[in-house]
């Protein structure tokens, strides 16, 4: 069995990809459609993040569907782009540095989003009943527990098991590296719902 990926491209190629990646993932959306949509600073709004949650807040559901489609879309594209030119270390790498880029962006000081649209743009191009069993567990939590934040945690956290039973091994550190990673980014969420002041999903 495999559980490590191999690498055997030319360091010039793992640079370019990671490069790419990270630069693409680093496009801040939330506030690219806040300015288009005339939100104002997303700062200034909720939790201060750029992800689609806190543009949701701004009451502009087109806004945050757009935020949350090419926050996923980068990290579905990226990764699809690497899978048919490059080899599967090079793969992983570009999993990683898509999500890194989504989530400590240079041009915002290194503060972005928490990644959850992005990782799962990046499951669904790895393989895609792995997105649909992370977004169908997403929703099922969401709908039982009515708390966004926990229900990306447990959607995540779900990866590794669901690479062990649907993809190659050599997924499997990966996966549970994003994992980890997008628990870190939620670390003020986890701490909200240990208080019980985590907001809750509203519907309306």
């Amino acid at each position: 069995m495999k559980f490590l990926p191999v690498f055997s491209e030319d360091l010039a190629t793992l640079v370019f990809f990671i490069v790419f990646a990270y630069l693409l993932g680093s496009i801040p959306f939330g506030i690219i459609w806040a300015k288009v949509f005339k939100l104002g600073s997303l700062k200034d709004i909720g939790s201060g993040n750029i992800g689609a949650t806190n543009v949701l807040r701004t009451g502009n559901k087109l806004a945050a569907f757009l935020t949350l489609f090419c926050d996923g879309g980068k990290g579905f594209v990226t990764v699809l782009f690497a899978k048919l030119l490059t080899e599967e270390f090079t793969v992983q790498a570009v999993c990683l540095f898509v999500f890194i880029g989504h989530c400590f962006p240079i041009w915002l000081k290194f503060k972005g989003g928490k990644g959850v649209a992005t990782y799962i743009g990046i499951v669904i191009s790895i393989n895609f009943f792995f997105g649909l069993a992370t977004c169908l567990i997403w929703l099922l939590s969401a709908a039982i527990l009515r708390t966004s934040s926990l229900s990306a945690l447990i959607s995540t956290i779900s990866g590794p098991f669901i690479v062990f039973f649907l993809l190659d091994y050599s997924f499997l550190g990966m996966s549970a590296l994003l994992s980890c990673l997008i628990f870190w980014t939620h670390r003020s969420n986890i701490r909200r719902i240990l208080n019980g002041t985590e907001s809750n999903i509203n519907v309306n």
